[in-house]
């Protein structure tokens, strides 16, 4: 196998992945939705299992997205595409001049918000709440994002 084919195979990989990883985060986010999500949701948190595992499930699959499309497949794209790849910084301005990202700013707002509310998740119940609203419609900036790619990906195969 080439370093192209290796390459190729790599973003397919990590497409699926990827893929799968945006379906469960979207049912996550269905399930939030279904629920009154408020101050006094939060505030219960801690004695409400079904919640607070709702909860972790939400933050787990929303850093892993974010994780796996920035971190991963973002660099493997670029370089089975012979883009010369760099900072995360300098990747995520690449993928926006490509148009597989929307903003480099929101995206680096995205990966801020996620560490609010992996750090804020036990201090302030008005904190966790607020994050957890701007995350909840970010998850739709990640989905989106992981169609864009896997759209471009699919154009862009060798026929």
């Amino acid at each position: 196998m080439t370093m192209m084919q290796n390459n190729q195979f790599i973003v397919d990989q990590l497409i699926r992945v990827t893929a799968k990883e945006a379906h469960y985060l979207v049912r996550t986010v269905n399930r939030l939705l279904g629920q009154n999500v408020d101050l006094s949701w939060v505030e219960l948190l801690e004695n409400n299992d079904e919640h607070s595992e709702m909860l972790d499930a939400f933050v787990s699959r929303y850093g892993r997205l974010q994780d796996t499309l920035g971190d991963k497949l973002l660099p493997a794209m670029l370089r089975a595409y012979l883009e010369k790849t760099d900072s995360q910084l300098d990747n995520l301005l690449r993928a926006e001049k490509l148009g597989w990202i929307e903003s480099t700013q929101e995206w680096v707002e995205l990966r801020e918000l996620r560490n609010r509310l992996v750090h804020e998740y036990m201090e302030s119940p008005a904190d966790l709440l607020s994050a957890l609203q701007q995350s909840i419609q970010a998850a739709y900036v990640l989905t989106e994002t992981q169609l864009r790619m896997a759209a471009y990906v699919e154009k862009a195969r060798p026929v």
